[in-house]
């Protein structure tokens, strides 16, 4: 059965043995008490919610979450917007979101890093007060012997920080970033979006669409947004709150979510994990932190994040298949389980998209199936199959949280009209501007399947440009242990320039540099230029000698890569 549209593009197709009639406009089935503070005045239990108590905030009081010296501390009264909150390690892309958030909820903000970054310009803009370098001398005023009321703390900090040992030794309550999440998510309904790649998107995807769609929620992400007034955080007053949650350094198990979101499951991380398993281990006791009742949301595609369900006790009442990839959407007979759900460009899934194609604005339109059926006609504007992968983990997510198959119409309908409105995330496929024939775009990938999939979406972009990869390696010990995964994926360029490594955190015992992987690439001309001064000029000189070449420039790495853009189209602009 074929319901009216608004336009072709948007023609929904819900089979008759699953909806009726068009519904009355779409609200969405909030979960929770709508009137609850944005803060606990207490620390509360992990314990799970049934699905008969969601609608309950009445919790029991916890200790404190263990502090960076694991000593016990009295937990901070978040309900006091007098409070004064330092925070280490700032200008990382986790750490500032928090920060951002803490601004936007009335506290005093200030905190430290080694270097400055992007996220701290929107900090310092805000009302931050940021200090370049640790010292104990950041974290008491000037005029009397005030401390902070809390110090929260990166995951990439030592333990041994001066600002750290200060606030213990003066007793100034010192939390780790896990322990710090769980004080700011546990009162509420949590999606939390994990998985290797692509969880900064979904995430930012998903709060844009809930948002668009009536919900005045809470949302943490580790990227900029535009459609968030251009910053990493969106502030509410309703009980959802969408969450970027990150596997580094186990920061998210302290999380206890009503949903749960893997995207994928590979090898990543590598100084935290020793190997793959590793990292399943760690994914797996965070499944086990899903509320009873509540629900996991599962790429069926990603083989690791499937092999997550044979080891987890909640979830093996299917026993799914990592190649068949048969799971069942319906509540699991024990009951401390939660519902899964999987999506996927696979027929096996219960999400799925087909008839996957370009589209006019640079993206992708798919159909959308569920359980074999075409449901609707879905178009977004960001490019690469990752991206239509993402947008179903959105669809799936928000039919699972809405949970009303009578109003699946309506949400479908609001859901294709928000995901073709959605523009992307700061340094995911940005545009940084053109200059003769030359387009520069930057992206945040620093793993081998991120690089593949930034060159897949730049094909469909831009399938006449030639593709020139400047590629920054991120950590010593990603590259050591990836250089071949890397060296691959980089042969699908055209051409390549291979920086010096950006050695976050790290000191190179391995003895691997940039050099090493532009030598393995087979395949396209490959270069290794250390500096991205020397980069810059290189392509300066390349470009002018062919000023009318159809070329993208793409500049790819977690670390200072993202300068190189703007500086070659500056030097291009002033030699035109």
């Amino acid at each position: 059965m074929e319901f009216p549209a608004a336009s072709p593009s948007l023609s929904l197709h819900l089979p008759p043995n699953f909806v009726g009639k068009p519904k009355p406009p779409f609200q969405l089935q909030i979960l929770g008490n709508n009137n609850a503070s944005f803060w606990c005045k207490t620390l509360c239990t992990q314990t799970p919610l049934s699905a008969s108590n969601l609608h309950s905030t009445s919790f029991s009081v916890s200790r404190a979450c263990t502090c960076v010296d694991e000593s016990e501390q009295e937990p901070v009264d978040l309900n006091n917007s007098k409070y004064w909150i330092h925070f280490v390690g700032i200008g990382g892309c986790g750490l500032s979101a928090l920060a951002m958030l803490a601004l936007k909820q009335g506290y005093e903000v200030s905190g430290s890093d080694i270097a400055w970054s992007s996220f701290m310009d929107g900090l310092q803009e805000a009302g931050a007060r940021i200090y370049i370098g640790h010292s104990v001398s950041n974290i008491q005023r000037a005029k009397n012997s005030t401390l902070p009321n809390a110090v929260v703390v990166s995951s990439a900090i030592p333990q041994d920080n001066v600002e750290i040992l200060y606030g213990n030794s003066v007793g100034v309550p010192v939390y780790k970033r896990d322990c710090w999440l769980e004080k700011l998510t546990q009162c509420f309904n949590l999606i939390a979006v994990s998985g290797t790649h692509g969880k900064s998107t979904t995430a930012s995807m998903l709060a844009y669409v809930l948002h668009a769609m009536g919900d005045d929620l809470t949302a943490v992400v580790g990227a900029h947004v535009p459609q968030f007034g251009g910053k990493n955080v969106m502030l509410g007053g309703s009980q959802t709150f969408v969450l970027e949650a990150d596997e580094y350094d186990g920061s998210f198990l302290k999380l206890s979510p009503y949903i749960s979101v893997v995207t994928n499951l590979e090898w990543e991380h590598v100084d935290i994990f020793k190997d793959e398993e590793a990292l399943k281990n760690t994914f797996r006791r965070f499944l086990n932190q899903i509320r009873k009742g509540g629900h996991l949301i599962l790429c069926g595609d990603s083989q690791g994040a499937c092999s997550l369900l044979n080891h987890n006790k909640q979830a093996t009442e299917s026993d799914a298949s990592i190649c068949t990839m048969s799971i069942p959407s319906v509540e699991l007979c024990d009951s401390d389980s939660y519902k899964i759900t999987s999506y996927g460009i696979t027929s096996s899934n219960e999400w799925q998209a087909s008839s996957i194609c370009p589209n006019s604005e640079g993206g992708s339109d798919y159909t959308l199936n569920h359980w074999g059926f075409p449901v609707a006609d879905i178009s977004i504007q960001i490019p690469g199959v990752h991206n239509v992968l993402n947008s179903l983990a959105v669809i799936a997510t928000v039919v699972a949280f809405t949970n009303d198959e009578r109003k699946l119409y309506d949400t479908i309908t609001l859901l294709r009209l928000h995901l073709k409105n959605f523009i992307g995330i700061s340094r995911r496929f940005e545009m940084i501007g053109s200059i003769y024939g030359c387009q520069m775009c930057d992206d945040y990938a620093h793993h081998p399947t991120e690089v593949r999939a930034v060159l897949q979406a730049a094909r469909q972009r831009f399938p006449f440009k030639a593709l020139l990869v400047v590629f920054q390696p991120h950590t010593y010990s990603r590259l050591a242990a990836l250089k071949d995964e890397f060296a691959t994926a980089l042969s699908d360029a055209d051409q390549v320039v291979v920086t010096a490594v950006y050695d976050c955190r790290e000191t190179n015992i391995w003895n691997v540099s940039g050099r090493e992987l532009a030598a393995s690439i087979i395949g396209p001309q490959s270069d290794y230029i250390p500096s991205l001064e020397g980069v810059v000029d290189k392509l300066v000189l390349q470009i002018c000698k062919e000023p009318h070449r159809d070329i993208v420039v793409l500049t790819l790495g977690a670390g200072d890569i993202t300068t190189v853009g703007p500086k070659l189209l500056n030097e291009l602009k002033e030699r035109s």
